[in-house]
């Protein structure tokens, strides 16, 4: 009879098991109830679980059929319900049950501090996470439990109390992949690289989860070198990358701009389960790496190829035409992207508007602005403001783009003012650069840039007291500017980066000899040095040397040096390109017959026969 009887219960949790939908789950209670079973703590467990999984308000039916239990000492039953509080709340009622259960005297078991711990990490509460982490020593014996341990972890994690987690970490007794991999993953989203290396490193058996933390993690924290050392380091171990790691290593080869790089991880991802054809998450990112990587073609021929597309795919490949300048491409791309069922979001008209701003395409950017919340029902952010204060600004409609400014529903903030204050550089009015100038010193105090184009704009206008007033501001609250710095892929695929006036590359000699030739080429048809250029009130001597020292045109020196007659020279930049830069890669492109792609922090520069693609509209 015993025997018929457990195994009734087990056929019963079975079927249990299988239950989809509530209908189906009352059936099973009436032949517990018919089989005399609604007192047995191992089916009712199982059922308020069940109740649980298929969101029945755990204060309905779980509670009552809990309530039904006569004498409820199986600490499993409680952790049943505890749990269902836990998930579904109130959380305040998962503690109450808990504390009338240790007012029974029932000793708590694992999974309930797990349940406990889960919820607290939900609610992002550390102070109640910390008074569940304190029974566990009270009641004990759960100082050593791996699981126990583990969701203690991830709770402290979830709540940004990472030295918390640390702290329970380091004193476990047993750990296993999961308790290394929850706080790797945490020091890499922080962007503590060093912390998640070191326990990395330590990890004698590495998941997938913890490669993928750490590509991911060094490609989103601008170290794209280490996750791409990383990732090759995943290759050699014979592991087949997932999906987020793969788009990870894309991301950082965006950020480098090498086209070897690029060449490499295409490789790896046609050759994938995720192939960019198939793959609508690595197809666009591989757009946006090529087109980063200057070869908008390559990333044009990634989009054609393939089979599915979706409003990330047609918004990268917007956005990749935007960037280089190509934007009668990058429209007619939207609207043939409105002629399917894809609807475009945010990002895609931040694309078009981009677009339109670096053609000057006043009209056809107002247009495109004043339909998105009309009719395709996208409300336009602060960032859309932004591109439209630059469009209107940079096409020298000041005033309008103040206006604009003035009367957004939102608050403006620094991309907005920064979009004017770059305007009124370009257009030389110091007048609106200082309300610009005014509302960012406000919004962003340590950003030197935006210090050092008021100062500038303030130069074009020889305004030197207002100069010397900005320049004694810097001083006086310690900013440093970031140093110019630009890097041009030689043809073995490495990788060579110059600082302004560098002298610590090993053939700088050669390089600088290069230099000085093509200048002396460049004088030959008529270039003169654009002193304007350099913002300081100093001689035009120290000006020309100051110009000959910009970090382009050394790293345009050893591109001519270092890559095949014929070949392309790309060459990436921290900053925005200046005037006489602009001017000498329009001419060295003349002379040589090379064409020469620069990547400033604004757009892509395609130089060729004399002529940039910019149509010096930049």
């Amino acid at each position: 009879m015993v025997l018929h009887r457990k195994a009734l219960e087990s056929q019963l949790v079975s079927v249990l098991q299988g239950c989809t939908n509530l209908k189906k789950v009352k059936e099973v209670h009436a032949h517990i109830y018919r089989n005399d079973l609604h007192q047995c703590s191992y089916v009712i467990t199982k059922l308020i679980r069940v109740l649980t999984v298929l969101h029945v308000p755990v204060e309905s039916y779980p509670r009552l059929v809990f309530s039904q239990v006569q004498n409820p000492i199986n600490p499993f039953l409680w952790t049943a319900l505890v749990r269902g509080y836990a998930l579904k709340g109130p959380l305040s009622e998962a503690f109450r049950l808990y504390a009338s259960m240790r007012t029974e005297g029932i000793g708590p078991v694992s999974f309930m501090f797990s349940a406990l711990f889960t919820a607290c990490g939900a609610a992002r509460d550390a102070t109640l996470g910390a008074q569940v982490h304190a029974q566990t020593v009270l009641v004990g014996g759960f100082e050593s439990d791996l699981y126990v341990n583990n969701t203690m972890i991830n709770m402290y994690v979830k709540c940004g109390s990472l030295h918390c987690a640390r702290k329970v970490f380091d004193e476990m007794s047993e750990r296993d992949v999961v308790s290394w991999t929850e706080l790797i993953v945490a020091y890499a989203k922080t962007g503590d690289m060093g912390s998640a290396q070191e326990l990395f490193d330590g990890l004698n058996v590495k998941d997938m989860v913890a490669w993928t933390a750490m590509v991911t993690g060094y490609a989103q924290n601008a170290m794209p070198k280490k996750a791409l050392e990383f990732f090759e380091r995943l290759q050699n171990e014979g592991m087949e990358a997932d999906e987020v790691t793969l788009i990870g290593a894309i991301s950082a080869c965006a950020q480098l701009g090498a086209s070897k790089y690029a060449n490499w991880i295409r490789d790896i991802a046609e050759n994938s389960r995720f192939e960019p054809a198939k793959s609508v998450l690595v197809g666009s990112a591989l757009i946006d790496m090529y087109s980063k990587c200057g070869n908008v073609e390559e990333a044009h021929n990634v989009f054609a190829r393939m089979k599915q597309r979706n409003v990330f795919s047609y918004s990268s490949m917007i956005a990749g035409f935007a960037m280089h300048g190509r934007a009668h491409a990058a429209i007619e791309l939207f609207y043939e992207m409105l002629k399917t069922e894809t609807k475009p979001n945010h990002v895609t008209f931040l694309g078009v508007l981009t677009a339109c701003t670096h053609a000057g395409m006043v009209e056809q950017g107002q247009r495109v602005f004043e339909t998105m919340e009309k009719c395709y029902g996208v409300a336009p952010t602060a960032d859309h403001y932004a591109c439209m204060a630059d469009l209107l600004g940079r096409a020298g409609h000041l005033e309008k783009a103040l206006q604009l400014v003035q009367t957004m529903p939102m608050e403006p903030n620094g991309g907005v003012w920064g979009a004017l204050l770059g305007a009124s550089h370009i257009h030389k009015n110091p007048d609106v650069a200082e309300v610009a100038s005014s509302h960012l010193f406000d919004l962003e105090p340590d950003n030197i840039g935006n210090y050092l184009l008021l100062s500038n704009t303030y130069a074009s206008a020889g305004r030197w007291d207002d100069v010397s007033r900005v320049r004694k501001l810097i001083k006086e609250k310690n900013l440093r500017k970031n140093p110019g710095c630009s890097w041009v892929e030689a043809k073995n695929g490495m990788v060579h980066e110059f600082f302004a006036d560098d002298a610590t590359h090993p053939e700088i000699g050669e390089i600088k000899k290069a230099l000085d030739d093509l200048m002396e080429r460049l004088k030959g048809i008529g270039y003169q040095p654009n002193l304007s250029s350099v913002p300081y009130d100093i001689g035009d001597e120290e000006k020309k040397r100051l110009l000959m020292a910009h970090s382009e045109k050394l790293a345009l020196a050893y591109g001519l040096l270092g890559t095949d007659p014929g070949s392309t020279i790309k060459i990436m930049k921290n900053l925005r390109i200046c005037e006489d830069c602009h001017i000498v890669m329009c001419g060295a492109s003349k002379i040589t017959g090379r064409k020469i792609v620069v990547r400033d922090n604004m757009r892509f520069h395609h130089f060729l026969n004399g002529a940039c693609s910019c149509s010096n509209f930049w």
